[in-house]
């Protein structure tokens, strides 16, 4: 029998608990919609710095160009732009478009608005993911060639080869691979449970019950989380959070389940609840 629990959780010290064991990425999933729209400001800000210093050094560059001055090699260095600058600053667009600024009616429209939060999340480390792949898969391209390299040219060419950064796997790189694997997990644990939840008319309407009876509006909340290892939703409200617990173990898969998954979306494409 399917094991329910509706629970009521004082914000002094449990909740936060719950949050920080929830396994979210807390400067990245955790962001509310004002706090996304905070971190793209200050992405913004460090470009427009870097406009600011662009004309100042330009206008000195031109001065002293003018009256026979030689500026040095990376004088205006300080108005470029960096890679990484302006990939936060496409993380931290991406954030704020992806995210649903409407208030939910009730809690059906809550989960659905977070499935499309975390969708967004998962699409990002898919990227992340495919990136990391790509630059360790240079690296095990070399299993055919030491297969084949029984010849001492062959394995001269090889040990070159390994000398180089490109055939060759870094810790950084390992870490990077094994944060995007870490990172679809989550939130693909966190998409996936939100779809259920909203799809699960029991929960739904003990949280619409609840809210309604506290004189509550469902999207006004200001936290919410997912813990699959006891399967409890906990939705805060100003100063209290409120746990919702069993109403998922249904719907849970192992590894097992998600190679069959991968399996049955190869050969047939879209996936279905029950592949």
């Amino acid at each position: 029998m399917k094991l329910m629990m509706h629970r009521l959780i004082l914000m002094s010290g449990t909740l936060a608990l719950l949050v920080s064991g929830s396994g979210l990425l807390a400067q990245d999933y955790d962001l509310t919609g004002a706090q996304k729209i905070t971190e793209l400001k200050g992405t913004i800000d460090i470009i427009n710095n870097k406009l600011l210093a662009s004309g100042q050094l330009y206008n000195g560059a031109v001065g002293y160009a003018t009256v026979g001055r030689v500026i040095i090699d990376d004088s205006l260095n300080d108005g470029l732009i960096s890679d990484a600058q302006y990939v936060a600053y496409n993380i931290a667009l991406d954030k704020v478009v992806g995210h649903d600024y409407a208030t939910a009616a009730d809690a059906k429209q809550l989960f659905t608005q977070e499935h499309t939060a975390a969708m967004n999340q998962l699409t990002l480390a898919v990227d992340f993911l495919i990136d990391a792949t790509s630059v360790l898969a240079m690296a095990t391209s070399l299993s055919d060639i030491a297969a084949d390299a029984d010849t001492k040219p062959e394995q001269a060419a090889l040990q070159g080869m390994l000398l180089t950064d490109e055939y060759t796997i870094q810790a950084t790189e390992v870490a990077a691979y094994n944060d995007a694997v870490n990172n679809i997990e989550k939130y693909a644990q966190q998409a996936g449970a939100f779809m259920a939840a909203a799809n699960n008319t029991e929960l739904t309407t003990s949280i619409d019950t609840y809210t309604a009876a506290n004189n509550l509006v469902a999207g006004q909340y200001t936290a919410i989380t997912y813990t699959q290892s006891v399967d409890e939703f906990v939705i805060t409200w100003d100063a209290n959070g409120t746990g919702w617990s069993g109403y998922l173990t249904a719907d849970m898969k192992d590894a097992t389940a998600i190679y069959g998954a991968n399996t049955y979306m190869q050969q047939n494409g879209s996936p279905i609840k029950d592949m």
